[in-house]
């Protein structure tokens, strides 16, 4: 079941949100329809447009309303979230995403990276529409900080001394900041109490941090056809994520050695010594356990919100986001 077949009252404005965005993917520029077109309708699972519309209702966004700004603004995180694939892609070199080849493998750099732009430039004319400058505020600040996460996880890159703490500032920036600004956003478009904001903030946070974690996980367990993206792809990347760091903390000074050679050459030529060492500890289920106390930390935040069909979808997502394999 897709997240957003969770709830029978969401699923009309979810597939809304589709319609959205493949309608306000026009370009004067055939390539760049092409490439949005193609990024846009690969196969995600719209989790981050889904938590908008859910906030949203879950603060009392009318139901008969004729205005679609919910939507609207559920687009416009989808299309940030979307340019920031095809940027990271670049950046990471990566051919793979989502069991597709990536718009920079099929492509090249340049177009991807400026179809990102467009992306970005796109999710703003949205923004402008809807007209609240109280959510241009929340999502302007969030790309801001999304952009400083991915500057601080390539001046980490290949730092086999990362502590887990400045790790997780790193995916607090570039993955949880934009579930953060989906929840809150969708709260005050719906007229939210700041209780109720500050809730779906926390909430967002939480299981945006719970999410990465997750995919941390997977790219040391799962084949290449459950992630849609390489097995060791970080470890190619030079990426010392939570996994490798807790491994170094318990393994014996040899394989320690090993792990660290492998984050600072990066590649896949220690891939499978390296995942060896990390089953001789307890790194992936410390990794997961990591992951579930946050989602319980994003269920514990929604507190505040009343009872409804839509908080027990919150709460149902933040328990599938830990169970997951893809």
């Amino acid at each position: 079941m897709q997240p957003h077949q969770l709830n029978t009252k969401i699923e009309p404005q979810f597939l809304a949100v589709n319609d959205f965005i493949v309608n306000h993917l026009g370009s004067n520029v055939p390539l760049v329809e092409k490439i949005g077109h193609y990024i846009v309708q690969s196969g995600g699972k719209r989790f981050r447009p889904l938590l908008v519309l859910l906030a949203a209702n879950a603060c009392r966004y009318p139901q008969d309303s004729d205005q679609d700004h919910h939507i609207q603004l559920a687009a416009c995180i989808e299309f940030i979230h979307t340019a920031t694939l095809l940027h990271d892609d670049v950046v990471d070199n990566s051919d793979l995403r989502r069991g597709k080849d990536t718009a920079n493998a099929k492509w090249g750099n340049a177009p991807s990276v400026l179809v990102g732009d467009f992306l970005y430039s796109r999710a703003f004319q949205i923004m402008v529409a809807i007209g609240k400058l109280e959510i241009m505020d929340v999502i302007s600040n969030a790309t801001n900080v999304i952009a400083e996460g991915e500057v601080l996880q390539l001046l980490n890159s290949r730092n086999p001394d990362l502590t887990e703490d400045e790790y997780m500032k790193v995916i607090i920036g570039k993955t949880a900041m934009l579930f953060e600004a989906a929840t809150q956003a969708g709260a005050i478009l719906a007229g939210a109490t700041k209780e109720e904001e500050q809730a779906l903030q926390l909430y967002g946070r939480h299981l945006g941090i719970a999410f990465q974690l997750v995919d941390d996980v997977m790219d040391y367990l799962s084949s290449a056809e459950e992630m849609g993206k390489n097995t060791g792809d970080d470890l190619a990347e030079g990426k010392a994520t939570l996994p490798l760091i807790q491994a170094m903390k318990e393994t014996d000074p040899e394989n320690k050695k090993l792990i660290r050679r492998a984050i600072r050459e990066g590649g896949l030529e220690d891939l499978s010594p390296v995942l060896k060492a990390i089953s001789a500890t307890s790194a992936i289920s410390y990794t997961q356990q990591k992951a579930v106390e946050q989602s319980q930390l994003a269920i514990d935040s929604l507190s505040a919100i009343a009872d409804s069909s839509f908080k027990e979808t919150l709460i149902t997502l933040a328990k599938l986001a830990v169970e997951r394999k893809s």
